[in-house]
């Protein structure tokens, strides 16, 4: 099947496929007598695994771990925990950072008038003034 077909029935745009096969993460796809892309069904079930892992938020190279993990049939599934264990660490830090950043807009919000004056302490905070109205430069 072509590109547009593949990208179709595995839910990855044409554009990443191609992105993921010049970085490696699949293999180059078989070529037509047109020299066009011609994928199959593994190339298909790849794409979904990607896809899936992905949508889980696991970096491009933890996904070529888990590629290499998943068509090692030896693999020891403590190794598949461990790297999934860490990814789990890796949401828990951002999403600690996301509540830090949260509470300081809720914050900065809150002593904001939202009126009409012009001082307003999100810009201050964003400029670094800690308070104090400066002319940008």
């Amino acid at each position: 099947m072509n590109i547009g077909t593949a990208a179709a029935r595995s839910g990855v745009p044409a554009k990443t496929i191609r992105y993921y096969e010049s970085i490696g993460l699949i293999p180059r796809a078989a070529r037509t007598g047109g020299n066009y892309r011609d994928y199959d069904d593994n190339d298909l079930q790849t794409l979904r695994f990607i896809q899936r892992a992905r949508r889980l938020g696991f970096a491009v190279k933890d996904v070529s771990s888990l590629l290499a993990l998943w068509h090692d049939r030896g693999r020891a599934s403590g190794d598949v925990k461990r790297l999934a264990n860490g990814h789990i660490e890796e949401i828990d830090r951002r999403m600690e950072e996301l509540r830090t950043m949260r509470r300081t807009l809720v914050h900065l919000v809150e002593r904001c008038h939202g009126d009409h004056r012009p001082d307003c302490p999100i810009l201050e905070e964003l400029a670094g003034e800690g308070g104090c109205h400066k002319e940008p430069h």
